[in-house]
This record gives C-alpha cells, sequence and structure tokens, in this order.
C-alpha cells in the first residue's frame, strides 16, 4: 500500500468529532490499554512487525506524532489448520516479538490494529471449518494483545473463494457483537471503476449477512492508476458501489468508505508522491471518508540509491523523501498536528554494507525453501517460503526478502 501541509479543515474536524472516542477495553493477559479514538484506528499506516526491516515505531512517533499502527499479517500456518500466525510461521498463541512491539507503542501512548489477510499466503477463512471457527480464531488474536481493532483485507486469492469470504465476513460479524466497540475495517482490491467482480461480490455478501462495518476501504494501486487523480476518480466510483449496493445516501457512502494507498512505487511501476497524497488526503476529508492508510510504514523512507533502480522494495520507496514522510499524512488525517522539528530523527540505515559478498546466483531452475540465500541484481535475497522461477524483486509481496547491496 502507500503516502505535507496545512492542518486539517473545518469539515475534518466535524467528521473528527462524529467518529467519537470509543471505550472499549478487552479483556487480556497483555494488559489492554484505553482505546484510541476510531479516528486513530482509521488513520492507522501499515506496518511488519517481523519482515521487511521493520522500522522502530517508537521513533516514528516522535518524529510524526502517529499513535496507531495496522500490524500486519495475520494468517492461517503455512501447513494447514485454524490457528492464527504471523505471516504464517510464528504462532500467536507462542508469540512474544510482535506483543514487545504493542507493548513499546502503548507505553508511549499509542496503540494497534491487527490485519488479517493480505496479498498472497492461506487465510483463515480458506483453512477454518465456517464462519465461528475462523471468528475464534481471530478472538485468540483480539483477547492476547486486549486488541480495539481489526482490519480484513480480503483480496487475492483468498477473495476468489467465495466460501472463505463467506467465513471472513461472518467472523468479523461475530467478532463485532462479541466484542462492543470493537474498530472492523474491510480493506479489498481498488480498479478504475471503484473495485474489481469480486470486491463485489464481497460486498453483496456483507450485505446478505446484514454486516456493516465501521468501513469498506480500497486500494487504488497495481491497477492502472497514475497519480492522485485516478484514485480520486475510483473512490468516487467506489462511492456509487456503496450506494447502489447498501441504498445508502451519498453522504452515509463516504461515512463508511476508506482508501488504502501505497506510497512511492507500486508493483506495477506507478509513483504515488507526496503531492499524490496530499490530494487524496483533501479528498478523504472533504468527503468526511472514515478511513486514510497506506502501505507501509516499512516502506517510509528514501531508498538508497534514492531511486532504488526503478525497483519497487518492501523497504524503502522509491521516491524522494525523508524519513517517515508518508505518515504525516495518517496523523493529518487523525486530526493531529505533525511535528514541524522532529526531535533527533534515527537516520536511515543502509540495507547492507558495501562490502557485503554476494551469495550463489539465483536459478529460475533451482526449488529454494525458507532461508535459502541468493544473490540477484547486485543484491542479496532470503527465501521466506518455498519457491520456483519467481524473479527476486519482481513483486514486493513475493517469495524474496531483500538483504540489501553486495
Amino acid at each position: 500500500m502507500r503516502r505535507l501541509h496545512a492542518c486539517l479543515g473545518a469539515a475534518a474536524a466535524v467528521a473528527l468529532a462524529a467518529a467519537g472516542t470509543t471505550a472499549f477495553v478487552a479483556g487480556s493477559a497483555s494488559g489492554a490499554t484505553t482505546a484510541l479514538g476510531d479516528r486513530w484506528y482509521a488513520a492507522a499506516p501499515y506496518l511488519m512487525p517481523l519482515d521487511n526491516d521493520p522500522p522502530d515505531a517508537s521513533a516514528i512517533m516522535d518524529a510524526t506524532g502517529l499513535k496507531a499502527f495496522q500490524l500486519a499479517f495475520v494468517l492461517a500456518p503455512n501447513g494447514g489448520g485454524c490457528t492464527p500466525t504471523w505471516g504464517g510461521t510464528a504462532a500467536v498463541s507462542s508469540d512474544t516479538a510482535v506483543r514487545a512491539v504493542i507493548d513499546t507503542i502503548r507505553a508511549k501512548g499509542g496503540d494497534v490494529s491487527v490485519s488479517a489477510g493480505g496479498y498472497g499466503g492461506t487465510k483463515l477463512g480458506q483453512t477454518c471449518s465456517d464462519a465461528a471457527a475462523t471468528a475464534a480464531a481471530y478472538q485468540q488474536v483480539i483477547t492476547k494483545y486486549g486488541l480495539h481493532a481489526i482490519d480484513f483485507d480480503l483480496e487475492e486469492p483468498e477473495y476468489e473463494n467465495t466460501a472463505a469470504i463467506r467465513n471472513e465476513i461472518g467472523a468479523a460479524k461475530i467478532l463485532q457483537q462479541n466484542n462492543p466497540g470493537l474498530y472492523v475495517s474491510v480493506t479489498t482490491a481498488g480498479t478504475a471503476d471503484g473495485t474489481g467482480w469480486f470486491g463485489k461480490q464481497m460486498l453483496l455478501e456483507a450485505k446478505a449477512q446484514g454486516f456493516t462495518p465501521n468501513n469498506f476501504s480500497i486500494m487504488p494501486f497495481d491497477g492502472g492508476f497514475n497519480g492522485a487523480a485516478s484514485q480520486t476518480s475510483a473512490l468516487t466510483k467506489f462511492n456509487g458501489i456503496l450506494q447502489s449496493t447498501f441504498g445508502w445516501d451519498e453522504a452515509t457512502a463516504y461515512a463508511h468508505e476508506g482508501f488504502s494507498g501505497m506510497n512511492g512505487r507500486s508493483d506495477t511501476g506507478e509513483y504515488f508522491t507526496q503531492d499524490d497524497f496530499q490530494t487524496v488526503l483533501d479528498y478523504a476529508t472533504g468527503h468526511h471518508m472514515d478511513r486514510f492508510t497506506f502501505w507501509s510504514l516499512n516502506r517510509d523512507r528514501q531508498c538508497s540509491p534514492p531511486d532504488n533502480g526503478g525497483r519497487t522494495s518492501g523497504t524503502c520507496s522509491s521516491v524522494p523523501q525523508g524519513s517517515w514522510d508518508f505518515a504525516k499524512y495518517s496523523v493529518k488525517f487523525a486530526g493531529a498536528t505533525p511535528p514541524t522539528t522532529p526531535p533527533s530523527p534515527t537516520p536511515t540505515p543502509s540495507p547492507s554494507s558495501p562490502g557485503n559478498s554476494c551469495r550463489t546466483a539465483w536459478s529460475s531452475s533451482a526449488v529454494y525453501t525458507q532461508g535459502d540465500e541468493v544473490s540477484y541484481g547486485k543484491h542479496n535475497w532470503k527465501a521466506k517460503w518455498w519457491t520456483q522461477n519467481e524473479v527476486p524483486g519482481a513483486a514486493q509481496w513475493g517469495p524474496w526478502e531483500d538483504e540489501g547491496a553486495c
């Protein structure tokens, strides 16, 4: 996903007041804190706490004023089953690493939402037997971390599976009912027409089940988009889809609509700059939309070299920027003013030392398993899972993790 000027205007202030401050506190051994206002959960950018060179959340908070983070992604185990894991490999039940990140954020007055799904991987809706079982798996995550918010990122390949989407939407409805005040967002793919056939089928499933989340958000990137004008056009058309699907008027549809962008260079070579983010932010606040977020904070820093050779990266944006520039738009959407002079900003670490030796060259015919290392394009890469004939760096959410130049 994705994205510096004046404070929010009066329209945004009205929307902020309307959002309220939910006071839900989940029972949890982790010691849940009082919830932030809904507007913060609506503004939480995505952060991978275990992959893609995770940045220091504390440093981001100090530099930008950000309070909320969207942690990604909860999946089913890679080997199958109906228990929650981080990225398909790290069981939530025994997790301490993500818990430490959450504790650090909360100690500074912030909080987190957790995102389930994302692009690729096996989702709980695919492996659990029904909506109740799917909800029970997600409830483990909510209870362990004392969550006040959760995001269902329903996209490829899961949203092409009717039964899986029925389980996910059903689970979201159950969690909403069983956890009063829980902030629930549903994120799906965006197209020039708003969203595609599978996205529309997901909305129809929600309607059939009588489920209304805080928002339905689209990701207007990786689909032939070219800057902010194409994104706001898609948001306008998605608003029409929400109206026709649920029988809402325009204002009600916008109050249940969200934007989830991608900062910098997308997987398909689109570029979204800070100016694009400002334009979409103005549109979102001007139309009283419910959510403004982006993928991802791991990418919210300048590449080295700055243009990164025209390659999409999971650890930098490939556009000129200062560290955490795009996070400031989320802060503005939440109704806060980012610091004008960040205190002692943490320098962006170099992916690797210049003298780092290259591993054995990647081969299209070889089979690689998790942890295997190769070199390609003068970078070293580590396999996240089993892979064959998938070019390192070809896709941000692909099987290879960039370990830096060699």
